[in-house]
């Protein structure tokens, strides 16, 4: 009894964490069209143009889960355990696939925010992040549908995506903290890149 009463007052001043083994995943739709998905039995979420990321969903690596699109089951996907992926939505005939970009890497630099930038144009061979109007690279030679990640002290700034001589309008960055992940996406065309900026969240884990 003691023991139980402790583990209750502790769940009180802590959240849940996810079990070992546990997989972190979410969808990016890269389209014009914004949809309705559901990652895992989450919460459904409207992505599109102007947030194209769901949460992050906590899964069973290992184990298949659901995606559903508008209602209705898009997929059955499964991933390794203890990793981090972003699953890229495409139409594909009648229905949707995905395409996997791996999101696990090294341990970021808590006292620094990351920024991860994701090449979601097919068509562009090598996308840079870059400091605008300088032209200074931030994140280089991305491949498509692919990305590079690079950690920053929070600092006021102007981006833009590039693909060659091709460049986005330039968004500035939202006030960061050490520890926040923003994710700065790349769509549109190799010659109309687009930079659309979303902070990262997890969904809570619940017991």
């Amino acid at each position: 009894m003691p023991g139980q009463a402790q583990e209750g007052a502790l769940s009180q001043l802590y959240a849940a964490r996810p079990p070992a083994g546990s997989s972190f995943v979410r969808v990016v739709n890269p389209t014009a069209e914004t949809l309705l998905v559901q990652v895992a039995g989450g919460p459904a979420q409207r992505i599109g143009p102007q947030a194209p990321a769901t949460s992050y969903a906590i899964v069973a690596g290992g184990k298949p889960f659901v995606v559903q699109v508008g209602g209705k089951k898009a997929a059955t996907l499964d991933v390794k355990p203890d990793s981090f992926g972003t699953w890229v939505l495409r139409r594909e005939g009648s229905g949707h696939a995905f395409t996997a970009i791996d999101d696990t890497g090294d341990v970021p630099d808590a006292l620094k925010a990351e920024l991860r930038f994701y090449n979601l144009v097919p068509g562009c061979a090598k996308a840079q992040l870059q400091i605008a109007p300088a032209g200074t690279p931030v994140v280089r030679d991305v491949a498509p549908m692919s990305a590079g990640a690079r950690s920053v002290n929070p600092v006021q700034a102007q981006l833009a995506a590039a693909c060659g001589s091709a460049t986005s309008a330039a968004q500035a960055l939202p006030a960061l903290q050490a520890g926040d992940h923003l994710s700065l996406f790349m769509t549109g065309s190799a010659d109309k890149p687009v930079l659309t900026m979303q902070p990262a969240r997890t969904d809570a884990f619940k017991r």
